[in-house]
Order: structure tokens, then sequence, then C-alpha cells
């Protein structure tokens, strides 16, 4: 009876690499650039861009970072490393601020995709279209976890193809290749005004840009049901990289090409603005299609790293027992039926907020992600003198870089706890970090061997 109970909570190793190579871009390329982008370019204009790039090195080194511990660690996910880094209490107040941020990711994508479905039923009221996407999400994560990675593969590997193709279409209207109502004279004009607010207001969208990276850790979670995961996450994780940061990159600069900074609707996604502003109307509906699988897809990767953080924080006291049951087909079934009942509350909020949901709720994985990212980077300034075998990947510019990201994303965090617009987002933030530092004093203290 003993043995069943042991078999039942540890998860299969059924994630291949190319599974986790789509499920780390699945969570990074979501709302953050297919919607938040209205937002970052009309705070900042063109030279949002900045932000972008920063941020990307700033992955870079947290993912960097992730990649050799779990090489000198072999077996250890996220939570795992820094628990070894720092104990158990210190990995439960983390690993419930990651849970936290992905439940409120989760809400965030599908009110997100409730809205691109309006675009077509605009008479349907939106939490109506929230409660569909939920349960179609449920139904995917019920499956095995093979099984899971097969659809989040095809999922993300759709808003890639579109990225690409959008890129390509837009560029041309960009540079007079495809007609338009104007002439690429025009459309180079709207970079002028580069830097519209000035560079406070640039630096004040890294949170919001730091939120559209947030899940490149995701890989952190996939270790422990993926095949050779030492051998293949330096490889997954540079190939991400490269393909992320040009993802956001060249994306933004089309949009402030063809549509002025102080014209992008904030309500809308500027992908299908620029199909309308330069009178492809049908392609505008193709694009809101793939727009809505892109936003699920990443509801899909956050329901995925929500369920195996809440596993893994129940294998060592930080979270109840049952949660870290797994059923025959691999699946963390109680840590999903709580997801469930988030996703189904955060459809309450919709019902209760209606627009304003999104704009409430979006501010906060911002706060979580930089404090993930920093703990990361924490527990690597910590763990790399004690490694017992060396990897063969290791992070250059150690412990420079490591220092660098860390005093950059606290200033980013300070930053945002005081923002005269985050005001309620911080307090809902700091509320439930206290509650969590406090129930860390009753949780068992175990350390992993």
């Amino acid at each position: 009876m003993k043995k069943h109970n042991t078999s039942s909570t540890q998860l299969k190793k059924q994630l291949l690499p190319r599974h986790i190579r789509m499920i780390a871009i699945g969570g990074m390329i979501g709302t953050g650039i297919f919607k938040g982008s209205a937002d970052t370019v009309g705070l900042a204009g063109p030279a949002v861009i900045f932000p972008y790039l920063f941020a990307g090195l700033l992955l870079l080194i947290i993912m960097g970072a992730l990649s050799e511990m779990a090489i000198a660690y072999p077996g250890h996910n996220m939570k795992d490393l820094i628990e070894r880094a720092f104990g158990t209490r210190f990995s439960f107040i983390v690993g419930s601020i990651y849970c936290f941020m992905w439940l409120s990711v989760c809400v965030i994508e599908v009110i997100a995709a409730g809205s691109f479905l309006q675009y077509w039923f605009t008479s349907i009221p939106l939490w109506v279209l929230c409660l569909i996407c939920s349960l179609i999400l449920i139904l995917i994560n019920v499956t095995s976890v093979k099984s899971f990675g097969e659809i989040e593969f095809w999922f993300a590997g759709i808003k890639i193809f579109v990225i690409i193709a959008f890129i390509i279409v837009g560029g041309a209207i960009l540079l007079g290749v495809i007609p338009s109502d104007n002439s690429a004279q025009h459309y180079l004009h709207n970079y002028t005004d580069f830097v519209p607010n000035g560079w406070t207001a640039v630096f004040a969208t890294l949170l919001v840009v730091l939120f559209s990276y947030g899940g490149s850790e995701l890989i952190g979670l996939t270790i422990t049901e993926t095949k050779d995961a030492e051998k293949v996450l330096p490889g997954v994780v540079k190939g991400v990289l490269v393909r992320v940061v040009l993802f956001y990159t060249l994306p933004i600069l089309i949009i402030c090409g063809l549509i002025p900074w102080n014209e992008i609707d904030a309500n809308a996604s500027p992908f299908v603005q620029v199909f309308e502003t330069v009178g492809l109307q049908g392609a505008s509906h193709i694009m809101n299609f793939i727009l809505l699988t892109a936003v699920l897809s990443a509801a899909n990767s956050g329901i995925y790293g929500c369920t195996r953080m809440m596993h893994s924080l129940a294998q060592t006291g930080g979270a109840p027992k049952r949660l870290s049951y797994v059923n025959k087909q691999g699946v963390p079934i109680f840590s999903l039926l709580v997801t469930v009942v988030v996703l189904l509350f955060g459809t309450y909020v919709v019902y209760l907020l209606s627009d304003k949901a999104f704009t409430y709720l979006l501010a906060l994985p911002g706060f979580t992600v930089s404090l993930v990212w920093i703990c990361i980077c924490l527990a690597q300034l910590k763990l790399r003198p004690s490694y017992k075998n060396e990897p063969y990947f290791k992070l250059w510019g150690f412990p420079y870089l490591t220092i660098f990201a860390i005093l950059v994303l606290s200033i980013s965090f300070v930053t945002f706890l005081f923002s005269e617009g985050n005001h309620l987002s911080s307090i809902a933030c700091v509320t439930f970090l206290v509650l969590m530092v406090i129930c860390s004093f009753f949780v068992k203290k175990e350390r992993r061997a």
C-alpha cells in the first residue's frame, strides 16, 4: 500500500525536448505581446522597444542561471533548487508566490481570450465567453502530460507561424512592397516621435514587459517530466531566447510604424488593428482567431505551471499532501481542481468588474515575476560555490551579471509597489506575500537530500 501511494505522487517523464521548447514559448508569447503591447506602446511610444530588448537581456541571465543549476543538481526543478539554497520555508514562500502568479496569469489569458471572442460575438457577455474558454482549458489539462505536450506544441506552433507571417506581411506594407492606403514614407514618419512621453514613461513599461517575458522559467518545472532534461535543457534555453526576443521586438517595431503610437486602441489587439488600418478586413478575422488560440496556449501553459508547482509544494509539506496525488494519466488531478476553482472565480470577477478586470489583474504577475526571478538569481549566487560536479554549461560573467539582474529586478519591484496606478494591485500582492510568510512558520521543515 505504501508503494502504491509513492508511485501515485510521481510525475511521468513523457515530455520531449520539442514539447518543453513550445511550453516555454507558449507561456511567454501570449497576452503580453498580443494585447498588453497596446498599453506599453501607448505609454512609451516606439521607444518601448528598449524595455523589450532590456528584458530580453534579463531573461538570458535568468534562463542561464536556471539551466546551470539544473545540470549541477539533476532531477531538481526550480522550487527544489531554491529549497536547496535557502531551505523549505523560503522555497514554500517562493512556490506559493509562483502559484499565485500563474493563477492570475491564467485568469488574465482567459479574459483576453473572451475579449477576442467578443470581436465576433458582440452580444454575448464577456464572462460567458470566459467561462467557455475555461472549460476548454480544463478538458485539455485532464489528459495525460504527453497529450498536453502535443496540444501545446501545436498551440504554440500556430502563434509562432502567425507572428512570422505578421512580420513578413507587416514589414512588406511598411516598406511599400504591399500596396496600402498610405505610402512607405508616411509609415516611416511614425517613428520620428520616438520618445513622446519621456524616458520615465519608457522605464515605467518595464514591469509590464517583464510580465510579457514571464513564463520562461516554466522550463524549470518541466525538468521532472522530461527525458534526459539535463542534456537537452541548455540547447532548448538558447533556442527559446533568440526566438522570443525576435518575436517581441520585430512585431512591436512594425506596429509602431503602421499605427501612430497615440492612435492604438488599448481595448483591442494591435495586431488586429494593424490589418484593419491597412484595409485587410478578412485578414483581421483570421488574425483574431489565431490570437485567440495564442492566449489559450499561454493559459494552457499557466495551468501546467501552477499544477506542477502545487504538486512540488505538496511533496515537501508546503501544501496538503492530497495535492501531490497523480492519476494514471500522470496529471496532478487535485492540484488541477484547485486551479479550476480559481478560473471559475476569475470568471466571476469578470462578471463583476467587466472590462476593468483585465487592467486590475495585469499588474499582479509583474510583481511575482520580479520576485521569482530575483530568487532564481539569489539561489545561483548561493549554490555556485558548492557544486559537487562542475556543470558543462555555466552562466558567463558570474557573479557580475547575476548581481546586475538582481539590482535591476529589485528596482523594478520597488517601483511597482509605489507606482500610483498600482496601489490596489500592490496591496493585494503584499497582503498575499505577508500571509505566505506567516504560513511558512507552520510548514514542516524538510530538506531535499
